[in-house]
C-alpha cells in the first residue's frame, strides 16, 4: 500500500496544472471506496438471506447490483481520464524542461537516460496508474470485510488478525528483495538503451565487421540483456512466492474455523466468517498481484523526480512565443575573458577553452581553423549561446548576455553543426511565400529532383550525408538570421559543390549583410575569409586581424 500512496501522491503532483484534476482524483477514490463497501454489503445481505430471505432484502440486493458496478465504472473511467491527462502533461513538461535546460547539462545527463525516462519510466507509471482504481476498490472491500468480521465477533477477529503480522512479515521479506531487483533492472535499462543506440546508429559498421558484430552481441547485448532477464525473473518469482504463501495462510485460517471444535460455536458467526474470508481472498490476491506493477513504477517515479530536479535546477526560461519578431540588427560581438571547461566523457581528461578575448563585427566572414580537439566547436557553442561561459562574459553591442537574455541572443544565429539533426518538416518557419522560396533554394542546391515540399514538409530526408547537409542549409537559409555558423559543412560535399559553397554561397550571404562563421579544414579556401582565427588546445594561436599575427604570417611565408 505504501507504493500505492507514493504513486497517488505522484499523480496528484503531476496533475496539479490540470483543471479540476484533484476533484476528479478524489471523486474516483470515493467511488472506488463506495464500490468496495457495496461488495461488503452484498456479503452481509447474502449471509442474512441464507437464514431469512425477505422481499426487503431482495430490493436491497437489486439496488446493490446496480450501484456497485456503476460506482466501479465511474471510478475506473475517472482514473483513466486523469491518468492519461497527467501522463500527457508529464511528458510535455519533461520535453519543455529538456528544451529549457542548458545544452551542456543535457550532454552530461546523456541521451540514453533522457530517452529511458521519456519512454520506459512513463510507460511503467502509466501501467501502474491503470491499477489504482482496482486497487482502491479492493482495498476498501478488504477493509469493509474486516469491519464486518469484527461486527460478527471481535474475539474471533483478533485471532484472525494474529496471523496478519506473520503474513506481513513473511511477505515483506521477499517483497524487499523484489524491490531491489527491480531497481537494479531499471538502472540496467539505461545501459541497454545505450546499446540499442549503438545497434541502430552503428549498424553499417557492425555489418562490415563480423568480429565486431559478434563481439557487440556477446560482450554488450547479451550480458546486460541476461542481467535484465535474471532480475525480472527473480523479482517476479519473489512476488509469486509471496502470493502463494499468503494464500496458504488464508486457507489455514479457514481450516481453523471449520475444524477446530469449540472455537466458533455460533453457526451464524462461523458461516459469516467463512463466507467473508472466501470473499476476502480475491481482493487480497488482487492487491498482492498489483504490487509488482506498483513496485516497478516506484523506481520510475524516483528516476523522473531526480531528472526533473536536475532539469529544473539548470533550466533557463525559453523566451518569447513561437513566431516572434525578427532578431535585431547588431554591430559588435565581444568575448571578454571567456572560458569553458569540461571533462571528456570517455577519457575523463579535462579540457579548457580560453580565457579568450575576441571581437567580431557585423558582415564579416570568419574562418575558425585548427586541429581536431582544439576547441572550435566548443567556441561555436559558446558564441551561439548554447553554452554559458563559466567565466568572463559575452557582450552584444556592449550589453552583457545573461541567463535572462541568452535565449533572445540565440535567435541571432542559424547554424549547421557537424552533428546536425535534420527535421522532416520546416518546423517553426512561417511565411506566405515559404514554399516558393524553398523550391528556389532546392533548385540552387541541386535537390529539386529529389525533394519536394508540401505543406511545409519535406517529401524525404533519406538522402546521402552531403545532400542532407544541403537540406539543413536550406532550413538555415529560410530562417534568415543575421549570423550563420557552419561547422565543417563542406566536409561531405563533392569538389564541385565545395566550390559553390565557398565561392558563391558565402559571398551571397555576405552581400545580403549576413555574418558568417565557418569551421573548416579546407585550407585552399582560407583566402576567401575576411579573417582567420586559429585555435590550438583551447587557446587562440593567432588571429589574422591582429598586426602581430599578420607579421608572423609574412615571416612564415618568406621562411
Amino acid at each position: 500500500m505504501l507504493e500505492s500512496l507514493k504513486l497517488l501522491r505522484f499523480l496528484i503532483r503531476a496533475s496539479r496544472t490540470i483543471r479540476l484534476s484533484r476533484v476528479s482524483i478524489w471523486t474516483a477514490m470515493a467511488t472506488g471506496l463506495l464500490s468496495g463497501l457495496g461488495y461488503t454489503a452484498l456479503i452481509t445481505l447474502v449471509n442474512g438471506a441464507l437464514t431469512n430471505p425477505t422481499r426487503r432484502l431482495l430490493f436491497v440486493f437489486v439496488g446493490l447490483c446496480l450501484v456497485v458496478p456503476a460506482s466501479r465504472l465511474v471510478s475506473q473511467a475517472l482514473f483513466n481520464a486523469i491518468g492519461a491527462r497527467a501522463i500527457f502533461h508529464l511528458r510535455l513538461e519533461l520535453c519543455r524542461q529538456i528544451l529549457a535546460a542548458p545544452l551542456r547539462d543535457l550532454e552530461e545527463i546523456g541521451p540514453n537516460r533522457l530517452l529511458a525516462s521519456l519512454t520506459d519510466d512513463v510507460t511503467a507509471i502509466t501501467n501502474a496508474l491503470l491499477q489504482v482504481p482496482n486497487l482502491a476498490m479492493h482495498a476498501a472491500l478488504a477493509l469493509a470485510c474486516f469491519l464486518y468480521m469484527g461486527w460478527l465477533s471481535w474475539s474471533v477477529l483478533l485471532v484472525v488478525l494474529a496471523f496478519l503480522p506473520v503474513g506481513l512479515l513473511t511477505f515483506q521479506l521477499p517483497l524487499g528483495r523484489a524491490q531491489v531487483a527491480f531497481k537494479r533492472m531499471r538502472d540496467d535499462l539505461d545501459v541497454l538503451f545505450a546499446h540499442f543506440r549503438g545497434l541502430i546508429y552503428g549498424n553499417k559498421e557492425l555489418k562490415l565487421n563480423r568480429v565486431r558484430r559478434q563481439t557487440f552481441v556477446d560482450d554488450e547485448l547479451v550480458p546486460i540483456g541476461d542481467s535484465i532477464r535474471h532480475l525480472t525473473y527473480t523479482g517476479n518469482n519473489l512476488f509469486t512466492f509471496a502470493i502463494y504463501w499468503g494464500n496458504l495462510l488464508f486457507i489455514a485460517v479457514i481450516g481453523l474455523l471449520l475444524f477446530i471444535p469449540g472455537w466458533v460455536e455460533d453457526p451464524r458467526v462461523r458461516t459469516g466468517y467463512t463466507l467473508t474470508l472466501l470473499w476476502l481472498k480475491t481482493p487480497l490476491e488482487v492487491i498482492l498481484t498489483t504490487l509488482p506493477i506498483l513496485t516497478r513504477a516506484s523506481p520510475a517515479v524516483a528516476k523522473l523526480d531526480r531528472l526533473g530536479v536536475e532539469l529544473r535546477r539548470s533550466s533557463t526560461a525559453v523566451a518569447g512565443p513561437a513566431g516572434g519578431a525578427a532578431p535585431p540588427r547588431w554591430q559588435r560581438l565581444d568575448l571578454v575573458q571567456v572560458s569553458h571547461s569540461y571533462r571528456g566523457e570517455k577519457s575523463g581528461d579535462s579540457f579548457t577553452l580560453g580565457p579568450l578575448d575576441l571581437s567580431f563585427r557585423a558582415g564579416e566572414i570568419v574562418f575558425l581553423i585548427g586541429g581536431n580537439g582544439s576547441g572550435k566547436t566548443t567556441l561555436a557553442k559558446l558564441m551561439t549561446g548554447l553554452y554559458a561561459p563559466q567565466s568572463g562574459e559575452i557582450r552584444l553591442d556592449g550589453e552583457p548576455i545573461t541567463d535572462d537574455s541568452r535565449d533572445s541572443f540565440r535567435q541571432l544565429f542559424s547554424a549547421v553543426f557537424a552533428d546536425f539533426y535534420l527535421f522532416d518538416k520546416l518546423t517553426g518557419l512561417q511565411a506566405d511565400d515559404l514554399e516558393a522560396r524553398a523550391e528556389r533554394h532546392l533548385s540552387r542546391l541541386e535537390l529539386d529532383g529529389k525533394v519536394k515540399i508540401r505543406d511545409g514538409a519535406l517529401s524525404t530526408v533519406d538522402l546521402s550525408q552531403g545532400q542532407r547537409k544541403r537540406l539543413a542549409l536550406l532550413a538555415a537559409y529560410l530562417e534568415d538570421r543575421p549570423i550563420y555558423f557552419f561547422d565543417e559543412w563542406a566536409a561531405d560535399q563533392d569538389p564541385r559543390y565545395k566550390k559553390i559553397f565557398y565561392f558563391e554561397i558565402l559571398s551571397e550571404l555576405k552581400a545580403s549583410g549576413k555574418t558568417v562563421f565557418v569551421i573548416s579544414h579546407d585550407d585552399q579556401y582560407y583566402s576567401l575569409a575576411d579573417r582567420l582565427i586559429k585555435l590550438d588546445y583551447g587557446q587562440v594561436e593567432w588571429d589574422s586581424e591582429s598586426p602581430e599575427s599578420l607579421a608572423l604570417d609574412s615571416v612564415s611565408a618568406t621562411g
